[in-house]
């Protein structure tokens, strides 16, 4: 049925036939989700937060565009400060997870749901958000590799593969090397001669390990691409821009395909 005096389509408003737009089906999922706060535990602060909040978007079955419970309430059902509350939101939102607007409260950006792949829906939401965190991050860090390739001083050079030997130093004697590798790809960055790359990444990284300090609880993520690093190093040192490019690209794919393989395994049948 249409309205005649502006030709928009009437909603029926039985059942399910309610638009999912309607303001009284967004009524209905808000205080379902205030519903399942109120039986949940007290929490710590951190990545219990997460877990809770993603719980809480399945169970009331928020969609893409509906908005999650204020802050303040968020807060006091899970038993954490606001402060809490507020950072997890700020990592979602840079990891494209929610909106938020000042005034506005905060809205699912993303879907978060286990219909599309059978496997735990925290472990979705985290592979999922590393996989765009990483598309956004990969081609920044090939550029840096191009432009740094090209234009890197001898100094700059000779920093590279003293940085690359660090890193397979430590990674070879099985310790951690995540700090040494981070070393490594700074002074790329700084050989580059455009902060930009160095302020983009770190922000882009910090997103989302801000939360996900070990993904799927592996905080090697992508060890298997430490040993490409050394011809990487070489090939900047060399001004061998197209192999370094390459090697770079590789390095990230490497990642990506070890996220996507933790997905891939945890599938149930």
């Amino acid at each position: 049925m249409s309205d005649k005096g502006n030709g928009t389509p009437t909603r029926q408003r039985r059942g399910h036939y309610v638009s999912d737009n309607h303001p009284k089906t967004k009524q209905t999922k808000a205080a379902a989700a205030e519903d399942l706060l109120r039986h949940l535990q007290p929490l710590e602060s951190g990545r219990g937060v997460l877990d809770a909040l993603v719980e809480m978007i399945e169970a009331a079955n928020l969609q893409v565009g509906d908005r999650l419970p204020p802050e303040v309430e968020l807060a006091r059902r899970l038993n954490v400060g606001r402060s809490t509350i507020r950072e997890a939101l700020k990592a979602w939102q840079g990891m494209g997870i929610v909106v938020r607007n000042k005034g506005a409260g905060t809205t699912l950006a993303a879907e978060i749901s286990t219909s599309s792949i059978r496997i735990p829906l925290t472990l979705k939401v985290e592979a999922e958000s590393l996989l765009r965190t990483h598309a956004v991050r990969r081609p920044l860090e090939v550029e840096a590799v191009r432009i740094a390739t090209r234009l890197a001083t001898d100094q700059q050079r000779k920093v590279i593969t003293a940085r690359m030997a660090e890193l397979i130093a430590v990674y070879e004697a099985n310790e951690d090397w995540r700090p040494a590798d981070a070393r490594f790809h700074s002074a790329i960055y700084e050989a580059s001669g455009n902060p930009l790359f160095q302020q983009l990444i770190s922000q882009i990284h910090g997103a989302f390990h801000d939360i996900y300090k070990t993904p799927f609880g592996t905080p090697h993520l992508g060890q298997a691409s430490i040993p490409l690093h050394r011809p990487l190093a070489e090939a900047i040192t060399a001004g061998d821009v197209d192999t370094a490019a390459r090697l770079s690209a590789e390095i990230s794919d490497i990642v990506e395909q070890e996220v996507l393989e933790v997905m891939k395994g945890q599938k149930r049948d």
